[in-house]
């Protein structure tokens, strides 16, 4: 009996032991498949920023100054020659993004455009609009769409053709809109947003392209020259 009961104990404690062990292997294999599980997240997550477009530096000449691109009235213009006394504002858009043309939660920027091509003229630069959705060019943003857009809206700055979005791919334009300002020697001086109205939860409003417009028309250091582009992104052909 006392025998029996010895036996007994000691498989109880061998039982104990395995699944201890058991434990132990599954904790083991939990934490390896954990920590592969982020190193994979991070490498996809490196990789993703290595492929990410590069938005041109501040302070740099902007290429394709001579690339020609077709505006609604089928004239062809290039930026190099479309720049005010003081520089150029360029604004990659589209005819669709909610960013752009608004939704239920923001009204859009497009609403502003007119009134910031007044600004901008107000201080010496002229402001043209680009469409670099090359994927989105035989429906939402084809030229006849684009030329409808803009007649609802009623814009009064060119609204260009950016054929297989190579100003866009040049420029590092990541979404519609992204804003690129030029001083009148066509060098970067603003880039990003146009303000952050499309914030909900800001506690003040920062309206970053006209501080940098005032800024730079009055030679003064523009405080913020970079903000990060909210909007869709450019619809581009996939290579």
């Amino acid at each position: 009996m006392i025998k029996d009961f010895f036996i007994l104990g000691i498989k109880r404690k061998l039982a104990d032991k395995c699944k201890i062990f058991q434990l132990n292997m599954l904790f083991s294999r939990t934490i390896k498949n954990t920590i592969s599980g982020i190193f994979l997240l991070v490498t996809a997550f490196s990789f993703a920023q290595s492929e990410e477009l590069k938005t041109l530096p501040i302070g740099e000449i902007v290429p394709m100054l001579d690339y020609k691109m077709e505006n609604l009235d089928g004239k062809m213009m290039q930026l190099g020659t479309s720049g005010g006394e003081k520089g150029l504002l360029v604004v990659f858009s589209c005819n669709t993004c909610p960013f752009v043309v608004g939704s239920d939660h923001f009204e859009g920027w497009e609403k502003q455009y007119n009134d910031l091509n007044r600004f901008a003229a107000a201080h010496g630069y002229n402001m043209v609009l680009v469409n670099s959705n090359e994927a989105k060019r035989n429906s939402d943003d084809s030229p006849e769409a684009m030329q409808k857009r803009a007649k609802e809206k009623g814009y009064s700055m060119p609204y260009l053709i950016d054929k297989n979005s190579q100003l866009a791919d040049a420029f590092g334009a990541r979404t519609t809109p992204h804003i690129f300002l030029l001083n009148n020697k066509m060098e970067l001086v603003y880039t990003g947003a146009i303000d952050n109205k499309e914030d909900g939860k800001r506690s003040s409003d920062e309206s970053y392209l006209k501080n940098a417009i005032e800024a730079n028309a009055s030679g003064k250091e523009i405080v913020v020259n970079t903000t990060p582009p909210r909007g869709c992104s450019i619809k581009r052909v996939k290579k």
